[in-house]
């Protein structure tokens, strides 16, 4: 009598289990990739240049520029506005080109980005040495701390509960051991009351 119902409230717990982790996993966020595709097709061209305006003016702010290093921004803020506009027109372009048929086309459509990349990351070199030769080492430091926590705000894998933001699969591990150990202790506790 007491076998099967050990193996019934055994089999009970391990399918409540096994139910909440696919529950859990199907209500997992899209991959950041596909996530991150959606949230840009969401957004309208007004928005995206909202939240680049947004992101321009944060790190204005951040540097705290003085009066002197203040002449110096406008060169900056052009430069990073004109890297911003050209690789949304490249962007444009190569969705507007046909698919590469072969690998050799591939590669010279990435030799054409790589080198507009290039010709854009130059021109903010340029425009940003003078600047950055005026700023102290404390608004240099906190150019990096803004980059850096800008950088982790936008790395989110998503899932439940974030744990170590290493996204669902994570969280299904960390429930899969509680059940596990949940399962012991009540197994334990039955056939300690028998």
């Amino acid at each position: 009598m007491k076998t099967p119902l050990l193996f019934a409230l055994a089999l009970a717990a391990s399918l409540s289990t096994a139910g909440f982790l696919t529950s859990a996993s199907a209500q997992a966020p899209r991959p950041p990739q596909q996530q991150q595709q959606d949230d840009e097709q969401d957004a309208s061209a007004s928005d995206k240049a909202a939240f680049f305006n947004a992101r321009l003016a944060a790190l204005h702010a951040v540097l705290a520029l003085n009066a002197e290093q203040e002449k110096l921004w406008p060169p900056v803020e052009a430069a990073i506005r004109a890297a911003s506009k050209e690789a949304a027109d490249a962007a444009n372009k190569l969705h507007a080109q046909p698919e590469p048929t072969n690998a050799v086309e591939l590669l010279g459509v990435i030799a054409d980005v790589e080198i507009a990349r290039a010709t854009a990351l130059k021109k903010l070199v340029t425009a940003f040495t003078p600047l950055l030769a005026a700023l102290t080492p404390e608004q240099k430091r906190q150019i990096i701390t803004y980059i850096t926590v800008q950088l982790q705000d936008d790395k989110d894998p998503g899932g439940l509960f974030n744990l170590g933001r290493y996204g669902p699969v994570t969280e299904g591990l960390v429930i899969f051991g509680v059940g596990i150990v949940i399962l012991v202790f009540t197994a334990l506790w039955i056939a300690g009351k028998s």
